[in-house]
């Protein structure tokens, strides 16, 4: 037999990947003395899911730069932390005079007005979430946070602080800076008159647009919007894609909209699919595939 030896010095050089290459420069770039590198090498650490090496970095500059403070934040809200450590690192941004930190106010804010939406931390406080998220959103301002603008519409919609005016003025606000979920919300005040004089054409544009979008509330509504005027063949083919939907775990980081919606959205789905199947409406009946239907409705496992 005929043994081959292979030095390694005769090998071709590995090609280093993207990862490889960002990692190496940046290196560099801190080593000589660049004074946002080390920042960017923690996010890149963040971004590949490296989040010891992310914490590591930004914990160390932490107190020269204001967004690995931010993110320092982010990551004790996500658990690699204590959710006491989140709340002291957006309170030191929101009241800082620094004007590298004027910008990460706003989704400091936010996180402040979530932490005590959720009682999450800090002690639940629906007046100190209304006034956190108010100054996150400034007034509609395009470069505040458009997640403050979007849970202010939603705030408002709820029984416990409902000002429908309201509602409506905040998500006409975030659905003009582009949220998709504050367009959906906003076509059903449009086509059930609250908050705005009732206007089914305005409705009809901003589920249509929303569910093209990816906003499966907005498609939930817009199936019984074509239920309801007898337009079943259309009922029917956007129900049953509704209805087909499973992972909404990944459509809610997909589109930024909230899961406990987007599980509304596809319950309406089956629902107007088991309709249409025991009816005939639209499509052949089948009284057993609607009873299967009827039952992931009756069940929740939409």
């Amino acid at each position: 037999k005929l043994c081959v030896f292979i030095l390694f010095s005769d090998l071709p050089p590995r090609t280093l990947t993207d990862f490889e290459k960002s990692e190496q420069i940046l290196k560099q770039r801190t080593a000589n003395g660049d004074p946002n590198a080390s920042f960017l090498l923690g996010q890149l650490y963040f971004e590949e899911g490296l989040y010891k090496q992310a914490f590591q970095i930004f914990e160390k500059i932490k107190d020269t730069d204001f967004q690995a403070l931010y993110q320092l934040g982010v990551m004790h809200y996500d658990g690699l932390g204590t959710i006491e450590n989140t709340v002291k690192c957006m309170n030191i941004i929101t009241q800082s005079d620094d004007p590298k930190a004027k910008y990460l106010k706003y989704p400091a804010w936010y996180n402040l007005g979530t932490a005590y939406f959720e009682g999450y931390g800090v002690q639940w406080s629906d007046e100190e979430t209304e006034r956190l998220w108010l100054l996150a959103a400034d007034d509609g301002n395009p470069k505040a946070s458009l997640k403050a603008q979007s849970s202010l519409g939603m705030f408002y919609c709820r029984p416990e602080t409902l000002n429908l005016k309201k509602a409506f003025f905040w998500h006409s606000e975030a659905c003009g800076n582009g949220s998709l979920e504050s367009q959906g919300a906003l076509g059903l005040l449009y086509l059930t008159g609250q908050g705005i004089p009732k206007d089914t054409k305005s409705a009809w544009e901003c589920l249509k647009e929303a569910s093209q979008r990816g906003n499966v509330y907005a498609q939930g509504h817009l199936v019984a919007f074509y239920y309801s005027r007898k337009m079943y063949t259309k009922a029917y083919k956007l129900a049953r894609r509704v209805a087909g939907y499973v992972d909404i775990e990944n459509i809610a980081k997909e589109t930024n909209c909230l899961p406990s919606y987007i599980a509304k959205g596809i319950a309406m789905g089956c629902f107007y699919l088991a309709r249409c199947l025991q009816l005939g409406l639209g499509i052949a009946d089948d009284l057993e595939e609607a009873k299967i239907y009827y039952s992931k409705v009756r069940s929740r496992k939409c």
